[in-house]
């Protein structure tokens, strides 16, 4: 008996100091992710992406940057097998807040079930899906909701302007409805779900601290907070100051693009669920 639990003892020993069996990662999304090593396009806003930061805690995994700025689920879905995809260990797919401005009708869950095809956002993830159990049938896929978002204004080009998550896109829907849709794709079919749209802490209050715009009573520049600054006329000339500064900065350094704090927080949640694999 003693013999036994020696054994056993050395057996869990060796286990432990055994080398961790490496893992690939395909990780798919919009210019979130295609940001993730190009700090440059940010003006230096964020040091690294949220895929450094996984690799940072798992070194063990090794992935692949599949984003394409601008982008969303439905064209993804139509250039899939231009993509360059490969087998790997986990595929992520981290999209919906191009889906939400772009107008994509979100469909319902018998578009996905009886893959309709990419006219809508339920009928593209079974595109892409698919893609992903052709390549591996046994991976781990990971849906990812949207950050909740303030007003955007593009750091390199303060004329391009997208209003926040607290109004709805020019069909009535708002953002929340590409969240549940992507979660209920995930807890339809058992896949991982990261929820930063409901469970990250970012908010559409909270996404940035303030939003710094010229006051239409004193014509001073003032620091908004939300919900104030939805009502205060936003018009860029070569003289308009960037409206999110430095110390604006929280969740998100232009209103909709990760901060390093927001980067921190998916690879967090992203770590928690690939770590048990």
């Amino acid at each position: 008996m003693k013999k036994f639990a020696v054994l056993l003892a050395l057996a869990g020993l060796l286990a432990a100091f055994a080398p961790q069996k490496q893992k690939s990662w395909m990780a798919i999304g919009d210019s979130i992710t295609f940001l993730n090593d190009k700090p440059q396009l940010t003006k230096n806003r964020i040091t690294k992406g949220y895929m450094d930061r996984v690799v940072e805690k798992l070194p063990y995994v090794h992935f692949a940057n599949k984003g394409f700025s601008g982008w969303t689920i439905k064209a993804i879905a139509d250039n899939i097998n231009n993509l360059g995809l490969e087998k790997a260990d986990f595929y992520s797919v981290f999209l919906g807040t191009n889906d939400w401005w772009t107008n994509l009708p979100v469909g319902t869950y018998d578009d996905y079930k009886n893959a309709t095809g990419n006219a809508t956002a339920y009928g593209s993830y079974r595109t892409v899906i698919d893609k992903i159990k052709s390549l591996n049938d046994h991976a781990v896929i990971i849906l990812i909701t949207p950050f909740q978002r303030a007003d955007y204004v593009d750091i390199n080009n303060i004329h391009s302007f997208i209003h926040g998550s607290y109004s709805p896109d020019n069909q009535g829907i708002m953002l929340s409805a590409y969240a549940d849709a992507i979660k209920d794709i995930a807890q339809q079919n058992h896949f991982e779900l990261v929820d930063l749209y409901y469970k990250s802490g970012a908010t559409v209050a909270n996404a940035v601290n303030y939003k710094r715009l010229i006051d239409t009573k004193t014509g001073e520049y003032k620091n908004f907070k939300y919900p104030d600054y939805k009502d205060i006329p936003f018009n860029p000339d070569d003289k308009t100051d960037y409206p999110y500064p430095i110390d604006a900065m929280n969740w998100c350094y232009d209103g909709l693009h990760p901060s390093d704090k927001g980067h921190q927080r998916i690879a967090d949640m992203l770590v928690k669920v690939m770590k048990k694999y």
